[in-house]
């Protein structure tokens, strides 16, 4: 298959392709039903000819070029509608009835907060043509009403997302009229999962509230159907605890497919390199060091502990507390006593081999490292976020 995707440059047009020569190199794996022999990147400052070239030769069309912010409002329809009739036009001189995806918007659906603007007219006029475009030809043509999308892009353009996360990750000053003003927003990661869903002739089909000529073209319309509705004052919030997190070592919840979990990449996307990196604290003592490393609202922390050769650590028993120990480096020896019955275990552990080893609420512990030269580093997680007024932590040698 050989795609051509205008507008290759912009925000969705970037991850697209990135993604697509990911599938075409070989490197993603997971759409073993998509082949993709070549990828015609066009845009702005493309050779005018080479659109010609492409048309000629491809066998699907992204067409995600388009004008979000011109300096005069009439360029919205020269840019959104006028690109797309050349596009077509160039694809009905080479007769190439190749698939031909729209990147339109739900501003299109005239019903709308922003339904009258000219943005969304201009996104309702290419609609029509590309409908008109497939009954003449009989293409397949996919279009796409996009909600508000999120992705990296310019700080102060198009994107209040990108705009928040831009402004806290580099300290800028940044202004939110009203928290209680709630987005629809579609994570670029799950838009590309919709392309592919249509590279395989799987994508999903949607309904839009409109006028009534809309309403009896249901099905007509595509759309990627993960979407997070969210307020102002829910982002700019999550955006100062994932600024925080640096200092109060704490990860807000981040469940697989959440809002959150996709901004923190996306805040993370922002961050200039300086601080790419952060200071920990070492407690350091002359037996080695404790350093906490992460803390959890839901699954307690990670920790680093250094022992320096023939130190032991630990002679200490939890009631609720539970611990893993995962040696990464070093020799050792982790001994554990059940505090009531007065059963032993010993685990020899050794960072040449790693494991597991859990320490079982009830039963004092401590580590010892067997080394006489080499510091013994352990991983260490524990259920929950060490508490220096409740510490469930009593000294005891094993």
């Amino acid at each position: 298959m050989k795609i051509l995707i205008t507008g290759a440059k912009g925000m969705v047009g970037t991850a697209l392709v990135n993604n697509l020569k990911n599938i075409r190199d070989g490197k993603n794996r997971t759409r073993p039903d998509i082949v993709i022999d070549e990828i015609y990147e066009y845009d702005i400052d493309s050779d005018p000819s080479d659109l010609m070239k492409f048309c000629a030769d491809c066998d699907f069309v992204f067409n995600l070029a388009g004008v979000n912010r011109p300096k005069d409002p009439e360029e919205f329809m020269k840019g959104n509608f006028g690109f797309a009739s050349k596009l077509l036009d160039s694809l009905k001189s080479n007769n190439n009835k190749a698939t031909i995806m729209l990147s339109s918007s739900i501003q299109a659906t005239l019903s709308g907060r922003f339904g009258d603007s000219e943005y969304g007219r201009s996104k309702k006029a290419g609609e029509d043509l590309f409908f008109a475009y497939s009954e003449q030809t009989g293409a397949k043509v996919a279009i796409y009403r996009f909600p508000n999308l999120m992705g990296h892009s310019r700080p102060k353009y198009n994107s209040a997302v990108s705009t928040f996360c831009w402004a806290v990750a580099n300290d800028e000053e940044f202004t939110v009229n009203d928290r209680l003003t709630e987005l629809e927003l579609l994570y670029i990661d799950d838009l590309v999962e919709g392309m592919y869903d249509l590279l395989e002739g799987k994508e999903k089909h949607c309904e839009f509230e409109g006028v009534e000529t809309i309403l009896k073209d249901d099905g007509r319309f595509c759309c990627v159907p993960v979407t997070h509705k969210v307020t102002l004052g829910e982002i700019v919030d999550l955006l100062e605890l994932f600024k925080s997190q640096p200092k109060t070592l704490m990860m807000p919840k981040m469940p697989e497919g959440s809002f959150a979990k996709k901004l923190y990449s996306l805040y993370l996307s922002y961050l200039p390199a300086d601080k790419f990196k952060y200071a920990l604290k070492m407690n350091v003592d002359d037996r080695g060091s404790f350093t906490e490393l992460v803390h959890t609202e839901d699954c307690g922390q990670v920790s680093i502990n250094i022992s320096k050769p023939g130190i032991t650590k630990g002679q200490h028993w939890h009631n609720s507390k539970w611990e893993l120990f995962i040696v990464v480096h070093g020799h050792g020896l982790i001994q554990e006593r059940n505090i009531n019955t007065g059963e032993t275990v010993e685990f020899e552990v050794s960072g040449e081999n790693i494991e597991a080893v859990h320490m079982i609420p009830g039963w004092t512990h401590n580590i010892i490292n067997l080394s006489e030269t080499e510091d013994l580093v352990t991983v260490m997680t524990c259920n929950e976020i060490f508490n220096p007024n409740r510490p469930d932590t009593f000294y005891e040698p094993v």
